[in-house]
């Protein structure tokens, strides 16, 4: 059984068993999640969300991403700047896709 949840402003297809790298959410490693958002199941789809479905997950880890260097350069001027960013993220393990 697969289910399409919302979360962080995107949408992911996730089945039991899966490992997903999704926005940083509030939670400390170990802690159960729950998605509410869910849009679809196998044969049933949300108008926009299903009310009486949710996706359970146990968080594995808080971290950062791999640094992005961003290089900004102004033409025929001598202004240049060189910026890096580590967008956080955090692991999901999808353990229980519930129906009510």
């Amino acid at each position: 059984m697969f289910a399409i949840i919302e979360t962080g402003g995107k949408q992911l297809i996730v089945k039991k068993g899966d490992v997903i790298f999704i926005e940083k959410i509030e939670g400390n490693v170990g802690d159960i999640v729950t998605f509410n958002k869910i849009l679809a199941i196998e044969n049933k789809i949300g108008t926009p969300y299903l009310e009486e479905v949710s996706v359970l997950g146990i968080i594995e880890k808080q971290g950062k991403a791999k640094k992005i260097v961003v290089y900004r350069h102004n033409a025929k001027s001598t202004h240049k700047r060189k910026l890096g960013h580590r967008q956080p993220y955090t692991r999901v393990q999808i353990t229980e896709i519930k129906e009510k």
